[in-house]
């Protein structure tokens, strides 16, 4: 062995040995998967593969280089040392110089450019190079360094998990024979560097066997990962992810939290491809924002248009608070005339609903952070995000003149609220109609002559609450006020639907059982549930429009169930419109502004219908049968596998504890065993047990077995070689009391191979 060992390696062997180092291979394969995701994403992922295959060869020639300067470093010290500075300090200057080209007309820096989502920006050939050259001579020297000269599993994971890390920034297909391969070659690189490296005390001399072995599990593990399906989730985002280039995220927030857009068509409700913050929220429960409302539907391009009744203002103030509505919509208005006037009370039946009072709603506090400050972007907004039930905007970090849209949306009047802007309001839990009381209230509200109910009403309030200075009775009278003079513009535009004849049909079909409105509303909302709609992101709708999606295809996003479900409730008489806003359901772990517990990100982009009930106002619904939905062909690799990799992370720790744990167990529940059999089967047991403990092959005698343990731990259990040769081969019977000894005999066996092993002195024979 010692002449082999000293034998000259000649330069075909040297270069044969270097050129297909595990090692090598595994730096050029992290490096292929980072340069991926560096890619040109304007091109086709074909074009991004062997774009990453490119880098994959030159980091094995380049990394060939440097793990010869890293060898030299092994073997001479200091200069190796001052050899390795030298190449850094070139490498250095490389990259200073590609930064300094790739700047010339980009945007941003490097730093923001490498922090940045690469979906959103243009390629930058100099800034990818930059980074290659940066991340080379990083990850060449931490692999080469925790393999081959300090052997580190949980730093060479760590290594392992930072081309996750950078794909973690957004959504993107990093292909999945990446992940495969990454995850082989980090096992079969700890697996050897751990298990078959030989040293001064240690000679492997199994090795063909043994990596039979492992080649099997690779395979497998390959396999199983290649075809079992990877769950999709919804990756946690974080306000990093929200440094794109500033000309993108300007139309994208311009076109979500703004209204003064004179069309909506859907189209930002389809492109869930980005997760950026937009709001942070301190709230106690999941909310729907409005942002704006349109009122009129435009069946040949599929379009929603502004009309006066969204854009127009009916008042305005300077600072907070300020006034959006009340606890209980209409049914305040109604219930301060009847206590104001008795004669109102009797003419309308409201004198047992006074005594008895109505179940009033909750009022909760939510405040809103916007989030562009924040990135350094800065626009702000000049539309506030309306909670669904708002009675009072509390505050705000910039008292602008601030009005209170007809359509019940806040605006930012002379500027938009800046890019850090915070809102707070107090609004109404969304319960009212949870109460039988209340929605016996609204029925029998509806059996009068509602025009005549509001005109009474206008003239019992107007008389009695103008003038007043009691801030609830204000802001009662100035809602009221503004729905009394508009409910004929409610009527004028917002039972409009074409007059289709199908729409009519199936509108009354669907409500023909219902006895009120808010009956007729919930079958509206319920019929998209129980009919075979299908929410698909990625569903092509151009040339069609609602009436399409009702009747033919029934697939779409919620631009297409909430336009759909208004037009079904104006042709059942209920005037309706369609608002825009934001579902805010996704709680926060860990926020940037003080308590908050939800985001908003532009993937919270939502249509939703409301409806004018009588007796209450406005109220929305949901038709759209599912919310949120992150098409699975636009999830990431990345985010497909975090699911995966907790489960298989859990799985390891597992299998990992248990193979820590198994030969103490298996020991005891030997010796426990043991004690039930018969002598002679006790004796035939041990000896097979040491044999297995000490990895012997059985083929071996009695005598060679216990030649070899004195070997290898100085343990003796020559006894127990005679006991088992006298009962397998004599046909003795063996008594009690040489079964204990030779039980005593494994035992003292098993604790030497035990420490031995600590050891690491012991090899497989």
């Amino acid at each position: 062995m010692n002449e082999t060992n000293n034998k000259k390696t000649s330069l075909k062997d040297f270069l044969l040995s270097t050129v297909i180092d595990p090692v090598l291979w595994y730096t050029a394969l992290i490096m292929a998967a980072l340069m991926y995701h560096y890619s040109d994403w304007e091109e086709t992922e074909i074009h991004a593969a062997f774009y990453s295959l490119r880098w994959g060869a030159v980091t094995l020639a380049a990394g060939w280089l440097l793990f010869r300067v890293f060898d030299f470093m092994q073997k001479h010290h200091l200069l190796g040392s001052l050899a390795y500075l030298a190449v850094s300090l070139l490498i250095g200057e490389a990259f200073r110089g590609a930064v300094n080209k790739g700047s010339v007309n980009y945007p941003i820096t490097w730093g923001l450019w490498f922090l940045t989502p690469q979906d959103s920006m243009n390629y930058n050939k100099w800034y990818a190079f930059a980074f290659y050259m940066l991340f080379m001579l990083f990850m060449a020297s931490v692999i080469y360094y925790f393999t081959k000269v300090r052997y580190r599993i949980f730093m060479n994971f760590l290594i392992f998990i930072i081309p996750f890390a950078i794909y973690g920034k957004e959504y993107e297909k990093m292909p999945t024979i990446y992940i495969i391969l990454l995850s082989v070659g980090y096992v079969l690189l700890m697996v050897y560097y751990r298990q078959l490296k030989d040293d001064e005390n240690t000679i492997f001399v199994g090795r063909r066997k043994s990596w039979r072995t492992i080649a099997v599990y690779a395979a497998i593990f390959a396999v199983i990962s290649a075809i079992v399906p990877k769950p999709a989730v919804e990756a946690d985002r974080t306000i990093l992810e929200n440094l794109i280039s500033a000309e993108e995220l300007t139309s994208r927030l311009d076109a979500m939290l703004n209204v003064f857009r004179n069309v909506s068509n859907g189209d930002q409700f389809r492109d869930r491809s980005r997760n950026r913050l937009v709001y942070e929220v301190a709230a106690a429960e999941p909310l729907r924002i409005k942002t704006a409302t349109r009122s009129t539907y435009n069946f040949e391009t599929d379009e929603w248009n502004i009309q006066d009744i969204d854009d127009h203002y009916y008042s305005a103030s300077k600072g907070t608070p300020f006034d959006i509505g009340t606890k209980m919509g209409l049914a305040d208005a109604f219930m301060e005339a009847a206590r104001l006037d008795s004669d109102f009370a009797d003419k309308y039946g409201l004198n047992g609903y006074l005594s008895e009072g109505l179940a009033e709603p909750k009022v909760n506090h939510v405040v809103f952070y916007l989030l562009n400050g924040l990135i350094g972007l800065p626009q702000g907004t000049d539309m506030a995000p309306v909670p669904q039930g708002a009675i009072t905007m509390t505050d705000c970090s910039v008292q602008n003149k601030t009005a209170r849209l007809i359509g019940g949306t806040v605006l930012s009047v002379n500027t938009p609220f800046p890019s850090n802007a915070r809102f707070e309001f107090d609004y109404s839990a969304n319960t009212f109609f949870y109460s039988p009381k209340n929605r016996e209230f609204i029925d029998h509200i509806d059996t009068y002559d509602y025009k005549q109910l509001l005109d009474d009403t206008y003239d019992v309030l107007r008389r009695e609450l103008a003038g007043s200075t009691d801030p609830d009775k204000v802001r009662l009278y100035n809602y009221f006020e503004v729905d009394y003079e508009c409910y004929d513009q409610y009527l004028e535009y917002l039972l409009d639907y074409g007059n289709r004849k199908r729409i009519k049909a199936l509108s009354d079909e669907i409500t023909k059982d219902c006895e009120s409105e808010y009956d007729k509303a919930l079958a509206l909302e319920s019929y998209f549930y129980n009919n075979d709609y299908t929410y698909d992101l990625t569903y092509d709708t151009s040339g069609k429009n609602a009436e399409d999606f009702m009747f033919v295809t029934k697939t779409g996003v919620c631009y297409e169930y909430a336009t759909s479900m208004v037009l079904l409730a104006r042709a059942a008489g209920i005037p309706a419109r369609y608002c825009e806003g934001y579902n805010m359901s996704d709680r926060l772990e860990r926020g940037n502004m003080p308590n908050t517990t939800y985001g908003i990100s532009l993937q919270d982009a939502h249509g939703f219908p409301e409806l004018y009930l009588r007796g209450y106002g406005w109220l929305s619904f949901e038709p759209t049968v599912s919310d949120n939905i992150i098409t699975k062909k636009k999830t990431s690799s990345t985010d497909m596998l975090s699911r995966a990799g907790m489960i298989m992370l859990v799985g390891s720790l597992i299998a990992l504890l248990f193979a820590l744990v198994y030969p103490w167990l298996s020991h005891k529940f030997f010796i426990l065993r043991s004690k039930k059999r018969l002598p002679a089967d006790t004796v035939r047991a041990i000896v097979h047990r040491i044999c297995k403990v000490y990895d012997i092959d059985e083929a071996n005698t009695s005598r060679e077995v216990s030649d070899f343990v004195h070997e290898s731990t100085g343990a003796d259990i020559s006894y127990t070689a005679q006991l088992f040769d006298r009962s397998e081969y004599g046909g003795e019977n063996v008594n009690i009391q040489e079964k204990e000894k030779a039980l005593s005999e494994y035992i003292t066996a098993y604790n030497a191979f035990r420490e031995a092993k600590k050891r690491r002195r012991i090899t497989n024979r």
